[in-house]
């Protein structure tokens, strides 16, 4: 597939930044905590998947849309690479209040659920949130698949979907062991500081990505 290599740094530059945001605590890991400990691993991982599914519809939606006004407009990808920079330098300043001063996680309060319900409270929790809309947004100013064709997006799509489950299935997971959480707070201000340089840094390379 000689077309996929001409996408690949976008594809990694986008991955990057998903990882590590998939990967930082916020709502979601509140609310996997909370099955975790309440229900167990399996309608964790469940959990998992619907917030995973969620964020591919954010994707898609953002996808969708960054293409039809690109279409129509060209300008308007370097608007949407400085306001995609700009709001991850928003997430490496969180990030390194958090280092600061590390916030304590606290479970949601989850009823016991079926496993639909509870994938659908994971996909809702998803798509309802401004910032994972907004985060997705800043993704898709990087234009991983601009010009591309519908297997480019197709690839990409279940790429950034294996990514987003991998990261909140693992969170599923070690949440379920309360040694692993206990670790995880004891080394949370390191890995706050790292977040943050992480976004400052992709931040910077995105502002001045030539466009």
């Amino acid at each position: 597939m000689p077309d996929l290599v001409l996408y690949l740094p976008g594809f990694i530059a986008a991955y990057a930044i998903l990882l590590v945001g998939a990967s930082s605590p916020g709502p979601a890991v509140a609310m996997l905590l909370g099955i975790a400990t309440s229900q167990g691993r399996g309608p964790a991982l469940v959990g998992a998947a619907g917030i995973a599914s969620g964020s591919i519809v954010i994707n898609i939606a953002t996808l969708l849309g960054i293409g039809l006004i690109v279409s129509q407009m060209a300008w308007f990808m370097g608007v949407m690479r400085l306001v995609g920079a700009a709001y991850l330098l928003w997430l490496a300043y969180n990030a390194f209040q958090k280092a600061i001063k590390p916030p304590v996680i606290k479970a949601s309060d989850i009823k016991q659920k079926s496993l639909y319900r509870i994938f659908m409270a994971g996909f809702m929790l998803q798509v309802s949130n401004p910032k994972a809309i907004v985060f997705w947004l800043a993704i898709a100013s990087i234009g991983a698949t601009e010009g591309g064709g519908g297997l480019i997006v197709a690839l990409f799509v279940t790429g950034a979907f294996l990514i987003s489950f991998g990261c909140h299935g693992a969170w599923a997971l070690l949440l379920s062991s309360r040694p692993i959480r206990t670790a995880y707070q004891v080394a949370r201000r390191w890995i706050e500081a790292g977040l943050g340089a992480f976004f400052g840094f992709a931040a910077y390379k995105l502002a001045t990505t030539e466009l």
